[in-house]
């Protein structure tokens, strides 16, 4: 019997003063049960980084043809591909033909770094990608905060993100791989 996915419930505040971007969203996130606490908060991240309207969570793991959350226009043509951890190039490269414009997170530390070595001159060819380096400490921290119920204050001032509950306060500061700020 396959086990179901655990649906967590987040209510986040967002004051993103770098993009001048204010709102709350009340957020169902579904964590496969091969998900990490840690790469379901990457994901909620990477909501909070791009919140728009339009931004939306998929089916993510358990499909390949989908990213972890996509913008679509109106037109129903993807506008925002966003990615986790470090995929295959081929991946990547099938998310720059069919986006406007695409963006990974990597996270895991040693891994990303090793990662990165290997495949930026293969990545670099793509002018509508992106890729953000998140650092271990923070993401590995930031699981400390996912509850089956949860209201996050998220601000975002010169490139360093804060995300906390009542009683605790997580801060990192995302890195630029690609393209080199």
């Amino acid at each position: 019997m396959a086990l179901k996915a655990t649906v967590f419930k987040a209510t986040l505040n967002i004051a993103d003063m770098d993009r001048h971007y204010y709102a709350d969203h009340h957020l169902t996130l579904a964590r496969h049960p091969s998900e990490t606490d840690e790469r379901m908060m990457v994901r909620l991240l990477a909501f909070v980084l791009n919140a728009d309207e339009h931004l939306e969570f998929t089916r993510g793991l358990s499909t390949d043809d989908e990213p972890e959350l996509w913008q679509k226009s109106l037109s129903d043509e993807i506008e925002l591909w966003i990615e986790l951890g470090l995929p295959d190039e081929s991946r990547l490269r099938k998310a720059c033909n069919r986006a406007k414009k695409v963006v990974l997170y990597t996270y895991g530390g040693r891994a990303a770094s090793l990662w990165w070595e290997k495949n930026h001159n293969k990545l670099s060819r793509f002018n509508n990608l992106t890729i953000i380096d998140l650092p271990q400490e923070g993401t590995e921290t930031l699981a400390g905060l996912a509850e089956r119920t949860m209201s996050l204050q998220c601000t975002i001032q010169d490139g360093e993100v804060g995300i906390g509950n009542e009683s605790t306060l997580v801060t990192l500061t995302p890195s630029r791989l690609y393209p080199a700020s």
